[in-house]
């Protein structure tokens, strides 16, 4: 059976505001398909509120670092009171969503996802000292990199989402003279 070990618990971004649902939607696939992640989804449901729409995305793409271990990245994309406006930009009218995001990711390290080493009970006391003594600064490394992907997957949200903050004027910079 795989073991799994969570290295990043519940990293969370908040943002409320304007942006495009599609564009965040495909940011995240293509940061995946660069990285050569393996996309997984589990869930997309779209509920239909008075307040308006409520998504949920749940996705969790995994990459095979090894033959014995692979990094699962876990995301949920909620999305609440999501409504389409038209906005003006340089005289164009563009259609934006407005609403509140919720984002949640979870980092884990399978080892042995493939089962190889719990076939036999010698196997699996093989495994455990492989664990233990041999495969331990191969696992930190493993850890680190998946906690260096998992980060750079949230800045990079972060930064595309705080680019609607002050494109559109929903966060306003300060004047120089006051400065």
């Amino acid at each position: 059976m795989t073991e799994r070990r969570l290295v990043v618990d519940h990293l969370r971004l908040k943002y409320e505001g304007l942006f495009k649902a599609t564009e965040l939607y495909t940011l995240i696939d293509k940061w995946f398909n660069e990285k050569a992640f393996d996309k997984r989804e589990l869930r997309n449901q779209e509920h239909i509120r008075p307040d308006g729409k409520y998504v949920e995305i749940v996705l969790m793409p995994w990459k095979k670092i090894s033959d014995y271990a692979r990094h699962v990245i876990r995301i949920e994309i909620r999305m609440h009171k999501l409504k389409e406006v038209v906005v003006e930009r340089d005289g164009q009218r563009v259609k934006m969503n407005q609403g509140r995001i919720d984002l949640i990711f979870d980092g884990y390290l399978d080892t042995d996802y493939e089962d190889r080493w719990e076939q036999k009970p010698f196997y699996f006391f093989m495994r455990t000292l492989f664990d233990k003594f041999i495969y331990r600064t191969y696992s930190t490394q493993f850890e680190e990199l998946l906690v260096e992907n998992v980060s750079q997957l949230h800045t990079l949200i972060k930064s595309f989402l705080n680019l609607y903050k002050y494109e559109f004027g929903v966060m306003q910079l300060p004047e120089m003279s006051k400065l």
